[in-house]
């Protein structure tokens, strides 16, 4: 069975992007998730003088293990500032000084969401242009503008929306 790691880049408790990702994860069929919450994953801020010092924290080589063992990923980035999170963007940075190609040139279907009318498209276009760098064969990019008009009850209610994400959806269980 492939197996699909999910990560929504916050570390918010009431993070919307855990939430749609939530829904997405429940669109997969026949495939193993593996939901990975930042969270559990406590790490400094990156600096060479820091890694000087003490080396990758366990953490940072635990996720990298994780990793290495994907067929595929999807990620769903918050947007602070038209840019990643903190928390995301500092996990990345680690994850690079083990393994630069962090995505393993692995099938990626890449997400955002946000209250506002964007829906987070500033950092889906960072990350499209950035994650192929980093090893990622991003398959789509799927943007839900609005949440909290266009999403309740645990699903998409905006029914063209959900009809493209679900074809998204597909299109990378097939790249899988």
């Amino acid at each position: 069975m492939k197996k699909i790691i999910t990560i929504a880049g916050s570390n918010s408790q009431k993070s919307l992007n855990k939430t749609f990702l939530t829904y997405t994860n429940s669109l997969l069929e026949h495939v193993d998730i593996i939901s990975v919450d930042l969270n559990d994953y406590v790490l400094p801020i990156y600096g060479v003088d820091f890694e000087a010092e003490n080396g990758i924290p366990r953490a940072v080589k635990r996720l990298d293990e994780l990793f290495a063992t994907a067929d595929g990923f999807i990620v769903s980035l918050a947007e602070h500032n038209g840019s990643y999170a903190a928390v995301f963007k500092n996990t990345i940075d680690w994850l690079s000084r083990v393994n630069m190609k962090i995505w393993r040139e692995k099938p990626m279907l890449l997400m955002a969401t946000s209250p506002g009318g964007r829906g987070g498209t500033s950092v889906l276009q960072s990350a499209k242009s950035y994650f192929p760098f980093m090893g990622a064969s991003i398959t789509d990019t799927f943007s839900l503008p609005s949440f909290y008009d266009n999403f309740s009850e645990s699903k998409i209610t905006n029914p063209k929306l959900e009809d493209v994400l679900i074809k998204k959806v597909n299109s990378f269980k097939e790249a899988i």
